[in-house]
């Protein structure tokens, strides 16, 4: 597929199974893997990660520490080094992990909201590209992941110009939320080096601020996000976040490439987390885990429609619409699981929905990595109205387990669910456009219709759900395309120069 096996570092600010607020940290820590082993007739890539050494990570073995030229003084850089294990499509391949450690700035009590962020976030930026030419490794691309890493494409077109070990490396930049962007003062500048000029709306300023995601956005190679509707959604002003105008202005280097999940660690057939196993052909097994999970959450274990919902408790999630109709929702004979942490508005608003419909809801507040894959297991359909979705990781694992997502037709939901068609039997999931309770509620009705008056057809669904391919294997060859194409346009822009 490709001519030579490619050399790519991803950095990002958190890596499963090291550490994790969101769904970064799963791409981060799922994308490696199968980059290791697709393309070049399965040779692979030498493909290696970086990331910050928080306090509670353990892992890591001393590899090399060095000074970092950062607001004028030298500040020390330790590398750790640790691994995770690849095993896509038979193949076995071990991926170096560079912890970036420095203990004023990462050993804290948590990972992220700290005073001096755009500070912490510099220095390590500044510390992986100063050790690459000291463990002898030049990557072809550096992989990029939202705000925290912004800075790097910008240090390698401004700071680093000149220096021959680096003008050959191409950027990538992933926008995971556009909502998140690392908007800080003014005086940042003296923090990344640079001069007065940079406060530019050509540059980093933005509205008043300087901005790191601009600073991915504008400087880096090529810019995606995860998947192509959000792609196209963030440059309109309703999802745009006030960077819509500068995402047009880039838009032929802006693409969308839908994440994948790891389906070694995702599959029903082998997955020892759950009640009972199942695959395509043996869907029967798959209300063994729905009566166990209603044991678990307390809730009478009886065959009627059980939605789950996995989710963190935000406004982005579309749980007002939830409020709105959850009356005439629990009016029909179905159970409703609930499993998340996030405001305390919405965190409150479900313990009165369970209050009020003790035998029709179970809810856990907080996170549950087993009870999880339970409620992906054990529920017939999964819930996901959001107000906006840049990809979504939970239709897709859903999906693997046979359980029908019930999405808001938005960002990755729309790439990846399309609306169920009685008459031809077509579709994945069941989709509604636009954002209001009537259409969520009437959405749910059309499920558990189906569900109820039409098995034949609801396991033929369940067989279709679980035979899609949302694997990384898949996205990671879109991934390789989308770094051969960085590469030639860095090249273009170093010859024009």
């Amino acid at each position: 597929m490709f001519d030579r096996p490619l050399k790519i570092l991803v950095v990002s600010s958190e890596v499963v199974p090291f550490a994790k607020t969101g769904g970064l940290a799963d791409v981060a820590g799922s994308l490696p893997k199968a980059l290791a082993v697709v393309g070049n007739d399965n040779m692979g890539n030498d493909v290696r990660i970086a990331m910050p050494r928080y306090q509670q990570i353990e892992a890591g073995v001393y590899r090399m520490d060095f000074p970092v030229p950062f607001k004028n003084r030298n500040e020390t850089a330790i590398i750790r080094e640790a691994s995770i294990e690849s095993q896509y499509q038979g193949e076995r391949k071990t991926i170096p992990v560079y912890l970036v450690d420095n203990h004023h700035y990462f050993y804290r009590d948590r990972m992220y909201m700290y005073e001096d962020e755009a500070e912490r976030f510099t220095f390590f930026c500044r510390a992986v590209l100063e050790m690459l030419p000291k463990l002898d490794w030049q990557p072809d691309v550096i992989h990029c992941n939202d705000w925290q890493s912004g800075p790097i494409p910008l240090f390698l077109k401004t700071h680093y110009r000149q220096d021959q070990f680096y003008n050959r490396i191409a950027t990538v930049f992933t926008i995971h939320n556009l909502q998140y962007q690392g908007n800080y003062p003014k005086d940042v500048l003296r923090v990344l080096g640079l001069g007065e000029e940079f406060f530019h709306p050509e540059r980093l300023e933005f509205y008043g601020m300087i901005s790191f995601i601009k600073a991915g956005i504008v400087y880096s190679d090529v810019i995606n996000t995860v998947s192509r509707t959000y792609a196209s959604e963030i440059q309109r002003p309703e999802l745009g976040e006030r960077m819509d105008g500068l995402l047009r202005k880039r838009s032929k280097d802006l693409y969308g490439i839908v994440n994948g999940i790891n389906y070694h660690e995702f599959n029903p057939k082998t997955d020892p987390r759950i009640h009972r196993n199942f695959d395509s052909a043996s869907t029967g097994n798959k209300k063994e885990n729905k009566y166990a999970l209603q044991k678990e959450m307390n809730l009478p274990v009886k065959d009627v429609p059980l939605i789950g919902l996995i989710s963190r408790l935000v406004d982005q999630k579309g749980l007002d619409l939830i409020s709105e109709i959850i009356d005439e929702m629990m009016s029909e004979d179905l159970q409703f699981v609930v499993l998340g942490s996030g405001d305390k508005y919405y965190e409150n608003m479900f313990e009165r929905i369970r209050s009020r419909y003790p035998d029709k809801m179970g809810l856990y507040l907080g996170f549950n990595a087993i009870l999880a894959q339970r409620i992906y297991a054990g529920s017939d359909m999964f819930l996901m109205p959001s107000r906006f979705e840049p990809c979504g990781l939970g239709q897709l694992i859903s999906l693997r387990y046979g359980t029908i997502p019930i999405v808001r037709l938005t960002g990755g939901l729309a790439d990846t669910v399309s609306d169920y068609n009685q008459d031809t039997g077509s579709g994945n999931g069941f989709g509604f456009s636009d954002y209001s309770g009537r259409e969520l509620l009437s959405t749910i009705k059309r499920s558990v219709e189906l569900y109820r008056e039409k098995p034949a057809q609801w396991e033929s669904l369940i067989r279709r759900a679980m035979e899609q391919d949302f694997s990384w294997a898949r996205s990671g060859v879109e991934y390789l395309q989308l770094y051969q194409q960085a590469m030639s346009t860095h090249l273009s822009l170093q010859r024009i120069a």
